[in-house]
């Protein structure tokens, strides 16, 4: 990235396959070995797609993000369906990085995780269990439910639950 450019506010990296949107700034970047680049936006982190791409995963949908001896490591939440107005979320098997250069940006990533969540809470169900997170979605007002169920857990039965918490949360704001 030329100096001119950072100077006057671009901090987009070069060679930067994505494509923002209007108003979307990069924060921060770092190359990845291999290539490519991990691009930090209020938007969310973007990631290389493998195909010589990039695409962006929301705050929101980022289930876990570990830094550790120059790896990143992602974990991507999908998102599998919904109860009511709540998001069921699975996660995705994890993605690494090798950041030879990593500048700020696993701790840009971790602020800007945490700063989605509004609130967590975790609740055994049967032999397993479930997360119920309401986190700020990029780019929305508001907040969304969101419910992780642990593996083997019943989807059905986290769903049932999902549905009432989120409808009591409705009329809690109203």
């Amino acid at each position: 990235m030329s100096f001119l450019r950072r100077l006057l506010g671009d901090r987009t990296p070069d060679g930067f396959a994505g494509s923002l949107d209007a108003g979307e700034d990069v924060v921060d970047s770092a190359p990845v070995e291999g290539g490519g680049h991990l691009v930090v936006t209020p938007l969310g982190l973007w990631i290389p797609d493998g195909a010589g791409g990039a695409r962006r995963v929301g705050w929101h949908l980022i289930g876990k993000a570990a830094w550790k001896d120059g790896v990143f490591t992602l974990t991507e939440s999908a998102e599998s369906g919904t109860a009511g107005s709540a998001v069921v979320l699975s996660d995705l098997a994890p993605v690494r990085f090798n950041l030879p250069e990593p500048s700020r940006v696993p701790h840009h990533v971790r602020l800007r995780v945490d700063g989605s969540v509004r609130s967590r809470h975790r609740q055994d169900i049967g032999d397993g269990g479930a997360w119920f997170v309401q986190r700020k979605v990029p780019g929305r007002d508001g907040s969304v439910l969101q419910v992780r169920p642990d593996p083997g857990t019943d989807v059905t039965l986290v769903a049932a639950i999902a549905e009432q918490v989120a409808a009591k949360l409705a009329t809690a704001v109203e």
